[in-house]
């Protein structure tokens, strides 16, 4: 059994219900956790009965240092700030033996026990994923982001594994910001140094964990749309992709998405982003005819400063990487 767990509230509900949807394609034997962080998500998600989901409220988990500095944090930052304290709980008040922790914004395409398994075999019992930028986004994306992503990571319920994640539960809850300062970012700087410090820390050496768009013009990729295979253009390793990370993915109108600010070429597109956007369309009518109460986050552009009406005028006048479908 292995066991995974995400966060999400009901602006990313679409997204969390189709990681979950992949994930049951794929694993055989699985739990996954899901941590509603507002009431709306906990009401939908509780009367779904999702197959093989424990739905986690808020008012469980949320401890009294969270909530001294949840009313000074972002629902953005707060979510990072939350994470590793999500763990916390699920280790330590749980009990449970190691889990797991996944963006609700990733889809499966292959089993991801390939990848905790590749930590058992190392030896250690933290797993960690790298960004692995490219070379036009590392000049930009990796003194800021930092060189780990949190995206998938697992922890064992040990005493050198729950060492590592109680400093970072107390790191996040005493700084967790949108920028960067000092050194931090958010709650990714932090994991920097662990390979330094920490024997028992593993950095995933499987390519098909991690495919994100920072880093997929490294690859080359083949597949029917259902198993795709991927190949480092740099060695020409191949690898099978177990999950894409569709960060930034954001609805800005009933058929248009806008993917991110990264380079990402049009074949890519066709082969990860095309089914991804028509899938959470077809999510986003499933919630909005079972629940009236539902309504779509659509993402507006705006803000003041010449950076900002800058990316407005990419986006909306010239259409930089809106991907626009026909439902």
């Amino acid at each position: 059994m292995r066991y995974y767990c995400t966060l999400f509230d009901s602006f990313y509900l679409s997204r969390g219900l189709l990681m979950h949807e992949s994930l049951e394609e794929w694993s055989s034997s699985y739990h996954l956790f899901i941590f509603a962080f507002d009431d709306l998500s906990w009401s939908i998600l509780s009367h779904l009965k999702l197959k093989n989901v424990t739905v986690v409220p808020l008012s469980e988990f949320e401890n009294k240092e969270l909530k001294e500095v949840k009313g000074n944090r972002s629902k953005a930052e707060y979510c990072w700030t939350s994470t590793p304290s999500v763990l916390w709980h699920l280790i330590k008040i749980k009990g449970l033996p190691e889990f797991t922790y996944v963006d609700a914004d990733l889809i499966f395409w292959s089993d991801p026990s390939v990848l905790t398994d590749e930590l058992v075999s190392s030896g250690g019992n933290v797993l960690v994923t790298e960004h692995r930028f490219s070379i036009l986004a590392k000049l930009h994306g990796e003194k800021k982001a930092g060189r780990f992503c949190v995206q998938f990571m697992t922890f064992t319920n040990e005493e050198n594994s729950l060492k590592v994640l109680e400093r970072w539960k107390n790191q996040c809850i005493e700084w967790c910001y949108a920028r960067y300062e000092d050194g931090k970012f958010g709650d990714q700087k932090y994991l920097d140094e662990w390979p330094d410090i920490y024997d028992n820390v593993h950095i995933l050496q499987n390519h098909g964990g991690g495919v994100a768009p920072w880093n997929v013009t490294n690859y080359s990729f083949s597949g029917d749309g259902n198993i795709i295979n991927g190949r480092l253009k740099s060695s020409g390793s191949e690898f099978k992709v177990v999950f894409y990370h569709y960060q930034y993915v954001k609805i800005i109108g009933d058929d248009s998405f806008d993917i991110g600010w990264y380079i990402i070429p049009e074949d890519i597109r066709e082969l990860f982003y095309t089914v991804y956007a028509i899938n959470i369309a077809k999510k986003e009518q499933f919630l909005h005819d079972l629940f009236p109460e539902y309504s779509t986050g659509y993402f507006r552009y705006g803000g003041k400063g010449i950076k900002e009406r800058v990316k407005s005028f990419l986006k909306e006048q010239l259409g930089y990487n809106v991907l626009k479908i026909n439902k």
